[in-house]
């Protein structure tokens, strides 16, 4: 078979391939590329070496058998027989699902992970969006520290799982989404500055040097990460990407990666004849991200909506610290005006960032399924100290609350591993290091990080310790007893009303009505012939929907039907879903 590799600098490039030397030749009208041919089958281990260095993993490797230090292996694709026919699954009307394969089971593994299918396809959600799968170093980690951009981490099962999984994933219905990190590679195991100027000093990010996408050179950088991007959508039968962070993406370009990278996705698409979709992860505030190129956005396809998440973040639990200072003046105001337009910063002052952050959403051209909106995320939960999620403080009726706003609000909705059932497990910030040096500055690092807010350091989980890993495992016992079962049922309820009732999948932001009461502390939406009330309040509340005839279709509590006037008295730290005629 053909070896080839990107080596713009070296003098003299070898293939190491099962054991024997193989001198590499420069290809002819591709600058900077090697290429040469060597007898190898499925699953052959092989490395390249750089002007007599040491053997090194291939840069596209899709294979890292012995992590991301060892040899790569050759894959082939077309041993693999695919089961399941998949017309695709775009992110129109979708319900994602935020899921971490090494804490999802205790085994932590993709094929454990595909065992649970059958729950999610009964909570009803159309995707699963699996956090970053890359290799690197160690057995367990969050994988946003990954290399080999091509390869599928080896404790989680390879390259076979995977596809086991994404094919599983399908005969139940459900999409694959896949969290990708283009923005940086971990520190460990990146092999990558030795073939070629993959990385600038130009633009700093805060893992350090940047990836290169405008300085000399980047023309492969570029090509080397959509190649990887594509890769995953056609190899594997991907559904769509999540894009890590794509404000760090540093492009000073004409044509910005984002736009070059969609264009490539939208093409595939068509080849392929299913549909394929990017969603970004972007604190810009910036609308033009999800624009189609034509009307000169970026043509990326979702992004994440973090201003839903603070407003109702800081509504239902009152924290102000850090970047939810903005939105906890008014949080009530602040949920409203996300709801009704998308952005809360849309121009306006952030006195956390010190300066004006964002732009207004047009929107009677940006569909709100645009924006995906969730209470709880990785990072909003994996970030915090302890790794407490919203269970840890609200009671059962606030999460129903939240589930409510959420699974029934304009944009696309995304849950967290076990946000359905109010898991009482923490996602902690964990990491298996093999460097002791990286390790310990990691370990110092986060502690470091939350002593400046007051955090003793004897009180911040150890990273490094396997029993952080094992306390953020899923218990799946939970949601077979009360409370969790209840609100389960909750969340299946809701969801199958998003999938029946069409008002509650109408993309009209402009369309959407909102009431509040901040110090009676009551929300309730309007949507169409819908109406959804939330009560955050210790004390029960009338709250004034209006209309006649309304009858309820879901309630956290037993609520009755308003009367003639309209008014619905709704007990403390609950919620309902109403239909007018």
């Amino acid at each position: 078979m053909e070896f080839e590799v990107w080596a713009p600098e070296a003098e003299h490039v070898a293939l190491l391939c099962e054991g024997v030397t193989h001198a590499l030749e420069r290809a002819g009208g591709r600058a900077g590329w090697w290429t040469g041919e060597a007898e190898a089958a499925d699953g052959a281990r092989y490395g390249f070496s750089l002007d007599g260095g040491p053997v090194l993993p291939d840069p596209r490797s899709r294979r890292q058998p012995d992590g991301p230090d060892g040899l790569s292996a050759v894959v082939d694709h077309d041993r693999y027989a695919w089961r399941t026919p998949w017309a695709g699954r775009g992110v129109r009307d979708a319900v994602l699902y935020e899921l971490h394969v090494g804490t999802y089971t205790p085994q932590g593994t993709l094929d454990s992970a595909a065992g649970r299918l059958d729950h999610l396809a009964e909570l009803g959600v159309t995707h699963v969006e699996l956090m970053p799968l890359c290799p690197f170093p160690g057995r367990h980690g969050w994988g946003y520290e990954g290399v080999s951009l091509w390869a599928v981490h080896e404790p989680y099962g390879g390259p076979e799982a995977l596809k086991r999984f994404v094919d599983a994933a399908h005969a139940h219905g459900i999409g694959v989404v896949l969290d990708v990190v283009h923005n940086h590679l971990g520190p460990s195991g990146n092999y990558l500055p030795a073939f070629g100027p993959y990385f600038t000093d130009t633009h700093h990010t805060p893992w350090g040097a940047a990836v290169n996408l405008d300085a000399p050179g980047s023309d492969e950088v570029r090509a080397y990460l959509i190649g990887s991007a594509l890769a995953w959508l056609r190899d594997y039968r991907i559904d769509g990407l999540r894009l890590d962070a794509v404000h760090a993406l540093c492009d000073t370009r004409a044509c910005h990666f984002l736009e070059e990278l969609s264009t490539a996705v939208d093409e595939l698409s068509a080849e392929l004849g299913r549909p394929l979709s990017l969603i970004a992860e972007s604190d810009q505030g910036d609308p033009r991200t999800v624009t189609p190129r034509a009307e000169g956005g970026l043509g990326v396809h979702a992004q994440w909506n973090d201003d839903f998440h603070h407003a109702l973040h800081c509504a239902l639990t009152g924290e102000s610290h850090g970047y939810y200072e903005d939105f906890a003046r008014a949080p009530f105001a602040a949920l409203a005006k996300t709801l009704t337009g998308g952005f809360f910063h849309d121009g306006t002052y952030s006195t956390f960032r010190g300066r004006r952050h964002g732009r207004p959403v047009d929107k009677a051209r940006t569909p709100a399924y645009r924006f995906l909106g969730y209470t709880q995320t990785h990072d909003q939960v994996g970030n915090r100290a302890q790794g407490d999620r919203l269970s840890a403080a609200l009671s059962p009726g606030l999460l129903a609350c939240a589930a409510a706003l959420t699974l029934t609000g304009p944009f696309t909705p995304m849950l967290f591993m076990g946000e359905e059932w109010g898991a009482t497990t923490p996602w902690q910030f964990f990491t298996d290091h093999t460097d002791p040096e990286l390790a310990e500055a990691v370990r110092r690092g986060r502690r470091r990080e939350f002593a400046a807010h007051g955090w003793a350091e004897e009180d911040i989980p150890d990273p490094q310790s396997p029993a952080t890993r094992d306390r953020s495992c899923l218990d799946w016992a939970e949601p077979l007893t009360d409370p969790h079962a209840r609100v389960l049922a909750w969340y299946r309820e809701l969801i199958a009303l998003r999938r029946t009732r069409g008002d509650l999948l109408d993309p009209d932001l402009a369309a959407l009505r909102v009431a509040y009461d901040e110090e009676r502390r009551w929300f309730a939406v309007r949507r169409g012939d819908l109406r959804i009330a939330v009560n955050v309040g210790k004390e029960a509340v009338d709250v004034p929907l209006g209309g006649r005839g309304a009858r309820v279709l879901a309630a956290w509590e037993p609520v009755t039907a308003p009367g003639p006037d309209g008014v619905l008295r709704l007990p403390a730290e609950s919620c309902a879903v109403l239909a007018t005629p």
